[in-house]
C-alpha cells in the first residue's frame, strides 16, 4: 500500500481538530457550569478522555493507543445522542409543566427550542465521529496487522 504525505497531514490535521474541539466543549460546558448532576458530568469527563487519548495518539501512536482512542470516540458518539435525548426530554418535562395541554408536533417544537438547547450535544457526536474518521486505516494499526501476518 502507497502512503502518501498528505494523507499523513489530514490525519494531523483531523486529530488537532479533535483536540481542539474537546478544549472547546469542555470550556464551555465547565463555563456553563454543566457540573450539577451526574448526568451534566459525563460529557466533562468523555471530553477529559478524548483529549488524553488524542494526545496519547499524537505522541506514541501504536496499535493500543489508538484503538483505545476509537473506543473512546465511540463513547464520543454515543454520549452526543445520550445527551441529545436527556437535553430534549428535559425540555419536553419543562414545557409539560408550563402547559399540560402541549402535544405532539407543537410539544416538539416548543421542547426543540427550549432552555436547554436540544442539539447542544450533537457537537459531542461530531467530534467523535470526526476522532472515528481520524482512525480510520490508522498506519499503526496497518502496519502491526502487516507484522502479525
Amino acid at each position: 500500500m502507497v502512503q502518501y504525505e498528505g494523507a499523513w497531514s489530514i490525519r494531523r490535521m483531523l486529530l488537532l481538530l479533535v483536540l481542539l474541539g474537546t478544549v472547546g466543549l469542555g470550556a464551555e460546558l465547565f463555563l456553563l457550569e454543566h457540573t450539577e448532576t451526574i448526568w451534566q458530568w459525563i460529557p466533562l469527563i468523555v471530553l477529559g478522555c478524548g483529549f488524553f487519548s488524542g494526545l496519547t495518539v499524537a505522541f506514541a501512536p501504536r496499535r493500543s493507543t489508538v484503538l483505545i482512542y476509537r473506543g473512546v470516540m465511540v463513547v464520543f458518539v454515543a454520549a452526543g445522542v445520550l445527551g441529545l435525548y436527556l437535553h430534549f426530554e428535559g425540555n419536553a418535562a419543562f414545557e409539560l409543566e408550563m402547559d399540560e395541554s402541549l402535544q405532539g408536533i407543537g410539544l416538539f417544537w416548543k421542547s426543540m427550542r427550549g432552555a436547554t438547547p436540544a442539539l447542544a450535544p450533537g457537537a459531542m457526536a461530531q467530534l467523535g465521529l470526526l476522532g472515528l474518521i481520524q482512525a480510520y486505516r490508522h498506519p499503526a494499526l496497518l502496519n502491526s496487522a502487516r507484522r502479525d501476518s
